[in-house]
């Protein structure tokens, strides 16, 4: 499993952030997550207006290791 991790702020208080994760299941790599990224992200993005993303990255699943 891939993870997609990033950081959310709210766009009135951009001190208050939180870390947020999409975990893709689908047989994707590292890269591919990279590559799609932005489109999930602009995606959770309009889904949560009044936050802004501010860092994100993509890295292999922890979860995928806890499961095994």
């Amino acid at each position: 499993m891939i993870e997609l991790l990033f950081v959310a702020c709210l766009s009135a208080d951009p001190a208050s952030c939180r870390d947020r994760s999409l975990v893709f299941t689908d047989d994707i790599s590292v890269l591919g997550c990279m590559m799609g990224a932005q489109s999930q992200l602009a995606k959770w993005a309009e889904a949560h207006p009044r936050q802004r993303i501010t860092r994100w990255r993509c890295k292999l699943s922890d979860r995928a290791e806890r499961a095994a």
